[in-house]
């Protein structure tokens, strides 16, 4: 009796302590990939024109570079940053089609190819 007296206030009172992780009001929302979205060459702003065939081109290099089996057995992480470069550039690239700039997805597009050069070199 004792026993399961002190079993079920331990067990009370570790669950009244934890809490569930989306109810935790202060935590520290997680570190950008980007700090310089707003520094992207890719704008909304610019012509559509432009910005396909630099989302194309960006895309067409990652898909290249995803491709090869030299940076797939690579220790670098080129060969996630031209994945998520497919990604963000095909999205991107989708939003322009339907005549629509995603600045979100052009600057993405932009910072992840630029990630994907610097770990290549």
């Amino acid at each position: 009796m004792i026993r399961t007296l002190i079993a079920g206030s331990v067990f009370a009172l570790a669950a009244s302590a934890g809490h569930a992780a989306d109810l935790i009001a202060d935590y520290a929302p997680a570190a950008a990939q980007c700090d310089t979205l707003a520094a992207s060459s890719l704008t909304v702003g610019q012509d559509l024109a432009f910005l396909r065939s630099e989302v194309v081109s960006r895309m067409d290099h990652a898909i290249a570079v995803a491709e090869d089996p030299r940076w797939i057995a690579s220790t670098r992480p080129t060969f996630v940053w031209a994945s998520e470069t497919k990604v963000a550039c095909g999205k991107a690239y989708g939003y322009l089609q339907s005549g629509w700039a995603d600045g979100d997805y052009l600057a993405k597009c932009d910072c992840f190819h630029a990630r994907m050069l610097r770990f290549m070199n």
